[in-house]
């Protein structure tokens, strides 16, 4: 079990001390305040061996010994303060600055489809798992869900309470394989999407990140050469006494640049205010649900966006239909795995128009989203086998977005070489073009009369 060194406040408002061990820091802080104790801090230490769980350790109190004594446990104040030792210290250092990766997802998830292919349990699996997992939060988070499937809980509801860990599409993906009995398929399913993710998360890296890079640096150049070259430049001029001035272009963006200094913060709010006002309307019902359309119809990425929730979709409905449920109640549990405003909208009107008799493939081919073809092979399943025609669809869709995302990469370094294009033409006209005409020297003629 996890061991826990907590920090709590009594009615009488004394602050007390201890190391305990318990199945989680949830169930730990729920004991402690039905024992009027009002937890300040609760850090995770390190684990017990489950062997060994019995014997009597040292340093280790049984948490119901403690909470029959609560008031005899170390108090902290300045006479009597218990110290850590350096192991203690150490776990606690790791324990609140270790990360959660996505690595460590994706080798929880194929490790666990792995043991549940080779017919272990979920408690089987998860204690084995468990015992190799180095991470110390991780390795928390992985006891809570344990215990929650030794209390007879479904694994998702534990991993809801860490959304910041797993991905909300993750989560329901585990919750559509634990109700439909398929959670050998969904982990499965869950690999491919964490790999898939990276992989497109990394390909769009290595092409953006370089040059953004690129177009920061030439972004800053341009402004400190026109903060510090031109004016150089300018009083070159004005020393020798020449006639040439600087260019009207260089001129114009000096003055804008000096301009936005002195008043600086005019600009700044109106940049806070837009992006507020922004957030804001995202946050409205109807401002999430034209930003969530946005996003599918964006450009570049729009198409593989809605591509990539349309093929999880089909996967869970397959998933579900295959272990005999029905087409209506496919839909309800498989819309889950899509957090898109308007995806859910459009199963929801699926679902509506089943009750009323009519198809449920006409929302997702009047939206405008999905492709003719993507429709016409889902109304060809309907007249014949629709689980032996979705797999084709789901292998149709594979090579579909393995083109869309050809297409994305084959653009998007068209795209940022035309931003930094811009940029550095600004630069060559606003800052070389000065530099060198103060390099070739023409402007002494002009200082000589000639």
């Amino acid at each position: 079990m996890p061991e826990y060194i907590y920090r709590a406040v009594t009615k009488t408002g004394v602050i007390v001390k201890n190391r305990v061990e318990d199945s989680s820091k949830q169930v730990l802080i729920k004991r402690l305040k039905n024992n009027e104790l009002t937890p300040i801090n609760i850090v995770q230490v390190g684990y017990a061996s489950k062997k060994s769980a019995r014997k009597t350790k040292r340093n280790i109190t049984s948490i119901d010994d403690i909470m029959k004594t609560a008031n005899s446990t170390n108090i902290l104040n300045a006479d009597n303060r218990t110290k850590a030792s350096l192991k203690e210290k150490l776990n606690m250092k790791l324990s609140a600055t270790e990360k959660i990766t996505t690595r460590d997802i994706v080798i929880f998830t194929q490790n666990f489809y792995l043991l549940k292919k080779a017919n272990f349990n979920n408690i089987h699996a998860l204690n084995t798992i468990i015992e190799s997992t180095e991470n110390l939060s991780f390795r928390g988070i992985l006891e809570d869900i344990l215990a929650g499937v030794e209390a007879g809980e479904y694994m998702y509801t534990t991993m809801e309470y860490y959304s910041n860990i797993f991905p909300y599409i993750y989560i329901n993906m585990i919750k559509v394989g634990e109700l439909s009995g398929s959670l050998t398929n969904s982990l499965q399913q869950a690999v491919k999407y964490l790999d898939d993710n990276s992989t497109i998360t990394r390909k769009i890296k290595s092409i953006l990140i370089p040059n953004i890079i690129q177009f920061t640096a030439l972004l800053i150049m341009l402004i400190v050469g026109t903060l510090v070259a031109v004016p150089a430049v300018q009083n070159v001029y004005d020393t020798v006494g020449s006639q040439d001035t600087l260019s009207p272009i260089t001129l114009a963006f000096s003055n804008f640049v000096n301009g936005l200094l002195q008043v600086w913060y005019i600009p700044t709010f109106i940049i806070v205010a837009i992006v507020a006002a922004i957030i804001f309307y995202i946050n409205t019902p109807k401002g999430k649900y034209n930003f969530h359309y946005f996003k599918y119809t964006m450009p570049i990425f729009g198409k593989l966006i809605y591509s990539l929730d349309f093929s999880r979709f089909i996967k869970a409905m397959l998933l579900n239909l295959e272990n005999g449920m029905r087409i209506q109640d496919s839909l309800e549990v498989s819309k889950n795995v899509v957090s898109n405003y308007v995806f859910l909208s459009m199963v929801e009107t699926s679902i509506n128009n089943i009750l009323i008799g009519a198809s449920w493939i006409e929302p997702f081919e009047k939206s405008g989203l999905s492709s003719s073809m993507q429709t016409e092979m889902l109304r060809i399943g309907m007249q014949t086998d629709l689980t032996e025609m979705m797999q084709k669809l789901v292998e149709y869709m594979e090579i579909d977005m393995n083109n869309i995302l050809e297409h994305i990469m084959k653009v998007m370094p068209q795209v940022v070489y035309s931003i930094v294009g811009i940029v550095l033409i600004f630069f060559v006209l606003i800052v070389l073009v000065p530099m060198l005409q103060v390099y070739m020297g023409t402007f002494m003629f002009s200082a000589a009369g000639i």
